[in-house]
């Protein structure tokens, strides 16, 4: 199966070279102590910044395909949620579609309950619903990969199972999904985990074969202990 995603990508000195295949349907967790690199994969990923010897979606060079036609095949979310502009919630997530498709973002709307917030400027959001507006703006187009930066921070917790379970709908229709996280306890919810440190990908694994693994120690001074965490003697 051609992977969805192929890349070799670096942004010395905050990533060394990495390489990363995608395939349709896996849903990724990105985890790292702070500072690992994770925002500057994600980027680097996106085609945003960094050096690519080898960047392809579908079997194409991601910088062989036209710019309307990239932004509805990938989607990249930032960890910011900050917006200045005075834009209403529907015309931000119409941004995620390269033509008008109404149903599509009352579809959205419904499904992150954000109806009644439609005509609201997203700018007097509170920072949780801004999270969902963005997320929102992301899925428009049904891209193949989304790439997504901390999109759980700022959600309550039912909210983050929504979200969960809506990612989980997404990659059942096809599409790859890499999410770096915090929450080390959710890594149960994702197929692999790629595990930064230091600029470099260090771990590329099934969950529980990491969180049995010496290297999560190595990374983040911790130890799983059955109801949490441990600090690593």
């Amino acid at each position: 199966m051609t992977a969805l995603l192929h890349a070799s990508v670096a942004s010395p000195p905050r990533l060394q070279v990495t390489e990363v295949s995608l395939a349709p349907g896996e849903r990724i967790a990105l985890i790292g102590p702070n500072g690992s690199g994770k925002t500057t994969l994600l980027k680097a990923l996106a085609g945003i910044e960094g050096q690519a010897t080898d960047l392809r979606l579908d079997g194409e060079r991601l910088s062989d395909i036209p710019p309307a036609r990239r932004a509805a095949l990938l989607a990249f979310l930032p960890a910011s949620r900050e917006v200045r502009w005075p834009i209403p919630v529907r015309d931000v997530i119409a941004l995620g579609l390269n033509r008008p498709d109404p149903e599509r973002v009352d579809e959205l709307l419904d499904r992150l309950s954000l109806t009644e917030l439609a005509e609201r400027p997203i700018d007097l959001l509170s920072t949780g619903e801004r999270a969902r507006a963005l997320l929102g703006r992301a899925l428009a187009s049904r891209p193949k990969i989304l790439l997504l930066d901390e999109p759980l921070s700022n959600l309550d917790p039912a909210w983050v199972l929504r979200t969960l379970d809506l990612l989980d709908e997404v990659t059942h229709e096809g599409s790859a999904v890499v999410l770096a996280l915090h929450d080390l306890s959710l890594l149960g919810r994702f197929d692999r985990v790629l595990m930064l440190d230091g600029g470099r990908l260090v771990a590329d694994m099934p969950p529980a074969a990491l969180l049995a693994s010496p290297l999560f120690g190595d990374a983040f001074g911790v130890e799983p202990d059955g109801a949490g965490w441990t600090l690593r003697p």
